[in-house]
């Protein structure tokens, strides 16, 4: 009988163990749900526009990794969410976007996108986005007229074209007081003609006499008709395109001895790349979305503002991107970057996916981040960034000869003084 007893207790001991390995594995108490979010985009791989789009991938999937190895967006219902990139190359293509943000959607299954590099490329993937009823955050856009469509799920990261190169007026009036010719040489596509029309009337507005405004088609490689057309003692040459037209412009005005008190071109003055144009490159001033110099973008800096700060610092965020890539980012890097980390914030204050939460989350979205202040207009051309300001650059040599992209406006966040281009 006593043996029957043990046997007894041997068993149901035995029973509990089991009970209790089986629930330690059951779903109830197993780890948290993971879910995979999938953000889908095109990018320029390959086209003219290949130096921006791989700066803009390379930033996404930084982002991607830091934001996953962190354990992703927690949901209240204890859902982890992780992310993952789902993109094709576009081409520097108009025509592929969007059959391409088309399968993004219908057959990868993206739940956010994000756009491709360019204005023209990105205005064509919003009305995809639009009409599937997709989130899509534009990096790398900054045409203004995609936000008077009346889309309502489309969110510019970017400072609008309009406010691109009105700086660079006001830094030739501080140059020079005196200065009042201004020459415009511009790409004929969708972003530049946008700053530049821009430009143009802010110009104008403060006394300046714009003596040439003069486009030049997409591909171009010989500026000279154009140089030729530059009238002697202009005050400053401004415009440009994107990458490698503006590139190829910057080393014909030099190696034409252009004149002129200041240079400011879009795009890609910013671009380390850009220093290897040598002494073409020197006094050559750019418009940036962002920079690694600009280290007042802080948690202090939000404090002060009475704003929200959110994610990585400046210091960070540039020294994880050259651990990963071993180069220094630029600004279309930091585009890419961020327009993630937006997605990752608007989820985390939702508590969801779900577009329509989402997009309340953005549309009260006022906060600092690494990248600068980031607030949409919600009103007459929804989604338009009204909380980002343009910085701008200028490629100087140091006391040792070595060339440097300074930050030389605005004044409050200058690394150094703005130098003349080239007068004799």
């Amino acid at each position: 009988m006593k043996r029957q007893s043990l046997s007894l207790i041997v068993g149901l001991a035995a029973l509990a163990l089991i009970f209790t390995v089986f629930t330690s594995l059951s779903p109830s108490a197993a780890a948290p749900e993971t879910k995979t979010v999938v953000i889908g985009f095109t990018a320029s791989q390959t086209g003219k526009l290949n130096v921006e789009g791989m700066r803009q991938i390379n930033g996404v999937n930084l982002w991607i990794e830091q934001v996953n190895a962190a354990g992703g967006v927690k949901l209240p219902d204890g859902t982890a969410l992780k992310f993952a990139a789902k993109f094709y190359d576009d081409e520097s293509k108009k025509e592929r976007v969007q059959e391409l943000y088309t399968k993004l959607i219908s057959a990868d299954k993206a739940d956010f996108l994000i756009s491709p590099y360019s204005s023209g490329l990105a205005d064509a993937a919003a009305v995809i986005a639009q009409q599937y009823n997709k989130i899509m955050i534009t990096a790398g856009a900054a045409s203004d007229s995609t936000y008077k469509k009346g889309y309502t799920l489309i969110y510019q990261a970017y400072t609008p074209a309009s406010r691109y190169l009105t700086g660079a007026i006001d830094i030739l009036a501080k140059l020079d007081p005196k200065a009042k010719k201004v020459a415009i040489v511009y790409e004929k596509d969708k972003f530049s003609t946008d700053v530049v029309n821009a430009l143009k009337a802010y110009a104008e507005g403060k006394g300046y006499q714009v003596v040439l405004f003069e486009g030049y088609e997409p591909g171009t490689t010989d500026f000279a008709p154009f140089i030729n057309k530059i009238p002697a003692g202009v005050d400053a040459v401004m415009g440009g395109g994107h990458f490698a037209d503006t590139t190829t412009f910057a080393r014909q005005l030099y190696e034409k001895k252009v004149l002129t008190k200041m240079v400011a071109l879009l795009v890609a003055p910013p671009e380390p790349k850009f220093a290897e144009l040598g002494e073409a490159a020197v006094g050559v001033i750019g418009p940036s979305q962002w920079e690694s110099l600009a280290t007042t973008y802080s948690p202090e800096t939000a404090k002060k503002l009475n704003i929200e700060w959110f994610g990585p610092g400046v210091g960070e965020f540039t020294a994880a991107y050259k651990s990963k890539y071993n180069e220094d980012p630029s600004y279309h890097s930091a585009g890419g970057y961020v327009a993630g980390l937006l997605l990752q914030q608007a989820i985390a204050k939702s508590g969801s996916i779900d577009t329509a939460k989402v997009k309340t989350s953005l549309d009260a979205m006022n906060m600092l981040t690494f990248y600068g202040q980031i607030k949409f207009d919600t009103e007459k051309a929804h989604g338009l960034q009204i909380g980002h300001e343009m910085i701008y650059t200028q490629w100087q040599k140091d006391d040792k000869g070595k060339l440097t992209n300074q930050l030389v406006w605005p004044e409050a966040f200058k690394t150094a003084g703005v130098n003349v281009y080239r007068t004799k």
